[in-house]
């Protein structure tokens, strides 16, 4: 989770700097925060302080970055600085990732709810960490 709050910090969102990070059999394939457009200018706020429409979120972003690639998601694992949206939750289950794993929830808990309805693993950071051995954690490079 180290990298992933690091891939956050470059986030423009001022309200809410989010990380994403794909790994698929040990190797990191995307990563991710949620900002705007490739190209476009970085502000995500409207001048009454509201959260731009234009603003993709890093789960999104992430996926995004794979589908350009030669790589896949299926049976990968995403970790996240915060608990997906309904809309990207169902977007982690159509690309075929197996297992979310986040630090923070989302205000609205139904894309935690809808993944595990799907049958993908998702724990919360704190009950990752002592759901896998230290071996398995340290051959994934995010120690």
């Amino acid at each position: 989770m180290r990298v992933t709050d690091l891939i956050s910090q470059q986030s423009y969102a001022q309200d809410r700097k989010v990380g994403a990070l794909i790994v698929k059999e040990g190797n990191i394939i995307s990563f991710s925060y949620n900002g705007t457009l490739s190209g476009q200018h970085n502000c995500t706020v409207d001048a009454s302080g509201r959260t731009m429409d234009k603003v993709l979120h890093a789960e999104t972003q992430a996926i995004a970055k794979v589908a350009r690639s030669a790589q896949s998601t299926e049976g990968a694992t995403l970790y996240s600085t915060l608990s997906p949206c309904i809309e990207c939750a169902k977007l982690i289950a159509q690309v075929g990732i197996s297992r979310l794993i986040y630090r923070n929830t989302y205000k609205y808990t139904e894309g935690i709810d809808f993944l595990k309805k799907a049958g993908i693993l998702v724990n919360e950071e704190d009950n990752h960490i002592r759901n896998i051995s230290p071996e398995w954690l340290s051959k994934t490079g995010l120690l």
